[in-house]
């Protein structure tokens, strides 16, 4: 059998394309913000990660440029080796401080830095016990263990206990969980799961991919926004949403930190960040620090548009964050409600399973603490004419 037969037998995507609703892949012409321009048109963007704006401030900017002029434009090595800046070391730092823990680890991409956690920590003898609808880098970071993984039914709490109740304390035990939920933009009941942790010997590891800069008085993420910072054992973040760049980090003790540090196959044998990249997300954390008022922006402009598509009376999920899904159930009404929000000037994402169950199509809608009230009203507006469409 030829291994590229799954490929010639792939149609899925090719008959989408054809019939003129394709809905990946759109190039944008212009830096990520507010508004875009696609196909040379004027868009406003409500489907991006850019939650506190900040990928377009001039001060990240001019961070990322300084650091390309000092540094050049790569490190030409792993951090284990050769590829470690006095940059990276100080982002680091910055990073364990504002994250309030001992020590912090940066890798080069988000994705990869779930599988180098979870990966390391978790061995042979122990069991990785998952929320159900956690990110796929979680999903594959389990599969790249040797431990036993165990999935509890989203944000079931009941379900979590039953499972830790059944696992021997012989058995290391790691709680993996996602902060905000990436397509559903619920919370994790994390005071619960902190509970249950301690009552079986579990640790607790929160991805707030999209908790940082989203979450708590100060941005600091799921643990802050329920008071419990300080007793979530790993903390994983990107740079790539919030921080206006690229990559990813670990926050926890000292010793988890040395241990991740000599022991993780993802971070040993990849190439450290880009200097320009490691500027501008430490410079993007000093912005957060300096300025949490963008956080209450980004709920207000987020609290706005929930309550703008009640009264529309379109159908949104359950969502208490700033990413809202709005509900389109089945895949070709998801596709032909995207195109023509797009052609009324309105980018969003559309959101088919596996990324969520069938029948649970949605549109994933996100927003920025800089989007202004009129550009909300338009999306308002235009999201109104389309779906009476339908």
């Amino acid at each position: 059998m030829d291994i590229f037969e799954k490929c010639f037998n792939y149609t899925d995507a090719k008959e989408v394309m054809k019939a003129g609703i394709y809905p990946y892949f759109h190039a944008l012409e212009s830096g990520q913000d507010t508004e875009v321009i696609i196909n040379g048109k004027r868009t406003i963007m409500i489907g991006s990660n850019n939650y506190l704006g900040l990928t377009s401030d001039p001060r990240v900017i001019n961070a990322a440029r300084e650091a390309l002029d000092k540094y050049g434009t790569g490190c030409s090595g792993s951090r284990y080796l050769n590829g470690t800046l006095d940059l990276h070391v100080k982002l680091e730092e910055r990073l364990a401080s504002f994250l309030q823990k001992e020590a912090a680890l940066t890798f080069s991409t988000g994705f990869q830095t779930n599988l180098g956690i979870i990966s390391s920590i978790a061995g042979r003898n122990d069991y990785i016990i998952c929320d159900s609808a956690n990110h796929a880098s979680i999903i594959d970071g389990c599969r790249l263990s040797f431990a036993k993984i165990v999935k509890y039914e989203h944000n079931d709490m009941e379900d979590l206990e039953r499972i830790l109740s059944n696992i021997s304390d012989k058995h290391g035990k790691l709680i993996v969980t996602d902060g905000v939920f990436s397509m559903e933009g619920d919370i994790c009941n994390l005071p619960e799961i902190i509970r249950l942790a301690k009552k079986y010997g579990a640790r607790v590891m929160v991805d707030d991919a999209h908790g940082l800069g989203v979450m708590g008085e100060h941005g600091r993420g799921t643990g802050e926004y329920f008071g419990l910072q300080d007793q979530v054992d790993i903390i994983m973040c990107t740079f790539s949403k919030s921080l206006a760049s690229l990559g990813g980090c670990v926050a926890a003790s000292e010793d988890v930190i040395h241990y991740i540090k000599h022991n993780s196959r993802p971070f040993i044998f990849s190439a450290s960040i880009p200097p320009a990249n490691a500027a501008a997300a430490l410079e993007a954390i000093n912005i957060l620090e300096a300025e949490p008022e963008r956080v209450k922006r980004l709920w207000d402009n987020a609290d706005y548009m929930r309550e703008g598509f009640r009264k529309l009376g379109i159908p949104i999920g359950n969502s208490v964050t700033p990413i809202i899904p709005v509900m389109t159930w089945e895949n070709e009404r998801t596709f032909i409600i995207t195109k023509r929000l797009l052609e009324e000037g309105v980018y969003v994402n559309p959101v088919i399973a596996p990324a969520v169950k069938p029948g649970q199509c949605l549109l994933r809608t996100s927003y920025t603490a800089t989007h202004t009230k009129e550009q909300l009203d338009y999306a308002l507006d235009v999201f109104k004419k389309v779906f009476s469409e339908f």
